[in-house]
């Protein structure tokens, strides 16, 4: 057997190497354990969740996976949320009230901010730093010192720039990756109080076309408030599935009481 072909086979022996973890990985898993302080976020699992595949640190992993898995998941909660409070009622289009809520620009304009993720978030923008900086009228000279407080400030003073950047996809992209994360390291129920408490309440926009119709606000935040609230605790065994169980049935008794009336007369 040649020496080549001999160390071609040793190649394959090799146990898999883990990937690279950043210095600043700790950070990162600071992050998201500081939003959601009940978890514990391994290191590897938040550089992941926090690096979009525009990075140039990508080559290393990044959320593209995890973003897939979060969208799906979101997809299911929202699903199952419409048919529990809306059973009886036919006239709904599950699948557009879910484009209309989950869409990625909408969860990357009002819950990413909710969760600051812009400030940790490894991705490179679709446009130059000079076109970002020729909005912001600062000189090309301190283009290099372009920190990210200074992008977030222009992209604030400039909105008409920002869906051309990609911000709001790409943070919204976090946003699903974040669920995704959620759902392989901690579970379904962890990842359905997730839900439930800081991503529905968040997407309500009741002055707006887009989000949650307002019809199911009600039952939206009664169930997070049953769940624990906003700030409640997402590992904690709380009977979530006994509390939707509830919803449904006064969903229920909403609608039948007035059929039962009209029979009996």
């Amino acid at each position: 057997m040649s020496r080549i072909f001999r160390r071609s086979l040793s190649s394959f022996k090799r146990a898999p190497q883990s990937l690279p973890i950043a210095e600043d990985s700790a950070q990162f898993a600071a992050h998201l354990n500081n939003i959601l302080p009940s978890l514990h976020f391994p290191p590897e699992l938040a550089q992941r969740i926090l690096t979009h595949g525009s990075h140039k640190a990508a080559i290393h992993g990044h959320n593209g996976r995890l973003s897939f898995v979060g969208r799906r998941v979101l997809e299911s909660y929202y699903m199952l949320f419409l048919h529990s409070v809306a059973r009886n009622q036919n006239q709904h289009d599950y699948e557009y009230l879910s484009s209309r809520a989950l869409n990625t620009y909408l969860l990357g304009e009002h819950v990413a901010p909710r969760w600051s993720l812009g400030r940790v978030l490894r991705w490179t923008p679709t446009v130059s730093q000079d076109v970002l900086l020729a909005h912001k009228n600062v000189k090309k000279s301190s283009a290099k010192q372009l920190a990210d407080v200074e992008l977030e400030n222009a992209l604030t003073r400039n909105p008409g720039i920002v869906r051309s950047v990609g911000l709001y996809k790409v943070m919204g992209e976090a946003v699903q990756s974040v669920m995704g994360g959620v759902y392989h390291q901690f579970g379904g129920s962890v990842a359905h109080r997730l839900f439930h408490t800081r991503i529905l309440p968040h997407i309500l926009l009741p002055d707006k076309a887009e989000g949650v119709p307002v019809e199911f606000h009600h039952q939206a935040l009664t169930i997070c408030e049953r769940m624990g609230g906003v700030d409640g605790n997402l590992v904690q065994e709380l009977a979530s599935n006994r509390a939707l169980s509830e919803l449904e049935l006064e969903a229920v008794e909403t609608v039948q009481p007035k059929r039962v009336a009209t029979a009996s007369a």
